[in-house]
C-alpha cells in the first residue's frame, strides 16, 4: 500500500462532492448573490479533492504510526522471550490479531511481512520499504536503526527496547499537546464561522441593507476582497493551530 495516495470510496466521493457543493453555493450565495460564481468555482473542486484526499492519507499515516508501536512492543515481548528476530515478527503477527481486525493497516503489513519472511525476504529490506512507503518518520528511523544494528552486531533486544520507549515518549507528547489544542482547534472552527454568519444574520434581518454590494462592479471587487481574505484567514488560522511533533 502506498501511503501516499488515497482513493476515495464512492460514498467518500459523494459526501465531498455534498461539502463541496454546499459551500460553494453558500459562498456565491453570500458574497455574490449569483449562480455564475459558483460555475465559475467549479474547478477548485480538484484542488478540494487533493486536500481531501491529503487529509485521509495524513490520518492513515498517524494510525499506523500508533499500530506501530503496539506492533514493537508485541517484538519485543517476544525477543525478550528468546525467539530470533524474524520469528519475533512473526509471532507479532499472531499477537496483533488478537487486538486488530485483518482489515486495520499494521494487520495488513505485518500479515505481508510473515508472508514475505516465510520465502527468505531479507527483513531490513521489508523494514525499509515499508518506511518508503509509508512515509512515517518513526518507522523510518527504526528500520535504519535495525539495519544498522543488524549489520554490527548490536543488541536488538536493548535497541529495540529503547526505540520503542522512544516512540512511546514521542506519542505522548503528542496526545498531550492535541489535548491542550482541542480547545484552540473549536475556536478557530467557530471563528472561522463567525462572517458567514453576520452575513446570513444581516440577509435575514435587513434583506436590503447590502444590496450596493450585489450586481455592480465596485461591490463585486469589495466582496470579492472579503472573500479572499476570508479564505485567507482560515487557512492561516488552520496553520496555527497545526503543530508536528
Amino acid at each position: 500500500m502506498d501511503y501516499s495516495k488515497y482513493r476515495f470510496s464512492a460514498s467518500e466521493l459523494l459526501w465531498n462532492l455534498g461539502i463541496f457543493s454546499g459551500i460553494d453555493a453558500i459562498l456565491s450565495y453570500l458574497f455574490y448573490r449569483s449562480v455564475i460564481p459558483f460555475f465559475l468555482a467549479l474547478p477548485l473542486l480538484i484542488p478540494f479533492l487533493n486536500m481531501q484526499k491529503e487529509r485521509c492519507c495524513e490520518k492513515r499515516r498517524k494510525q499506523l504510526a500508533t499500530q506501530f508501536l503496539d506492533a514493537m512492543q508485541a517484538v519485543s515481548s517476544a525477543l525478550t522471550a528468546g525467539y530470533s528476530v524474524e520469528t519475533a515478527f512473526r509471532d507479532a503477527c499472531g499477537e496483533l490479531g488478537k487486538i486488530y481486525g485483518e482489515e486495520d493497516l499494521i494487520m495488513r503489513e505485518f500479515t505481508y511481512i510473515s508472508g514475505q519472511l516465510s520465502i527468505n525476504r531479507n527483513l531490513e529490506e521489508l523494514l525499509m520499504g515499508l518506511a518508503e512507503r509509508s512515509g512515517v518518520e518513526d518507522i523510518g528511523n527504526f528500520a535504519e536503526i535495525f539495519a544498522v544494528s543488524k549489520r554490527t552486531g548490536g543488541n536488538l533486544i536493548a535497541i529495540i527496547r529503547n526505540t520503542v520507549l522512544a516512540i512511546s515518549q514521542k506519542e505522548e507528547t503528542a496526545r498531550e499537546i492535541a489535548s491542550s489544542l482541542s480547545a484552540k482547534k473549536l475556536e478557530q472552527r467557530i471563528m472561522s464561522l463567525v462572517p458567514i454568519l453576520i452575513l446570513l444574520y444581516i440577509r435575514t434581518v435587513s434583506p436590503g441593507f447590502l444590496d450596493v454590494m450585489y450586481y455592480n462592479t465596485v461591490g463585486i471587487a469589495v466582496m470579492s476582497i472579503c472573500l479572499a481574505i476570508y479564505a485567507a484567514a482560515y487557512f492561516w488560522g488552520k496553520k496555527i493551530v497545526e503543530i508536528e511533533v
